[in-house]
């Protein structure tokens, strides 16, 4: 019995050394997968740190982005107006323009008609001027011949003044 005894020990340490192989052989198995899965954790960890860090990164440049959009729609809004206040401004001056254009046009007319007139008034003028002095040449010429006949009458008188007194 003693003999049956050491050999149900000896085998009762084989199956306990065997089940400690098995439980250390299923625990190192556990100890790699948690490993495994921590290193997994933390890689997932980090690249959730990493995206959020991205997330944060986007929605910061998009706040930016929209402030520089609702900017630039501003600006688009204010130079549309302005553009618009241009044209009309544009539509205006060339309306102005236009009626410059065209009272040019009628000065050049009147200006011309005046021009026409002004040299029939110098034809006139100068007709006249001719007849005038053909007027003062025949005065002139009258008043010699009156300045003649009173010289030759009193040359006559004084010879007869002279011829009557003793």
């Amino acid at each position: 019995m003693n003999r049956a005894l050491q050999y149900l020990n000896f085998f009762g340490v084989l199956a306990l050394a065997a089940l400690c192989a098995i439980q250390w052989q299923h625990d190192r198995q556990l100890n790699l997968q948690t490993i495994q899965l921590e290193k997994t954790r933390q890689s997932q960890q980090q690249k959730i740190f990493e995206q959020e860090e991205t997330a944060r990164g986007l929605s910061a440049d998009l706040t930016d982005f929209k402030q520089r959009f609702k900017t630039e729609h501003d600006d688009l809004e204010e130079t549309k107006r302005k553009l618009r206040e241009n044209e009309t401004a544009a539509a205006a001056l060339t309306l102005e323009r236009e009626q410059l254009k065209e009272s040019i046009t009628n000065w050049t007319a009147a200006v011309a008609q005046r021009d026409v007139l002004m040299k029939e008034a110098n034809s006139r003028i100068e007709e006249v001027s001719a007849q005038l002095n053909g007027s003062i040449r025949k005065y002139n010429e009258l008043a010699t011949n009156y300045n003649n006949v009173v010289r030759e009458l009193n040359e006559a008188r004084a010879k007869s003044v002279a011829t009557n007194s003793p």
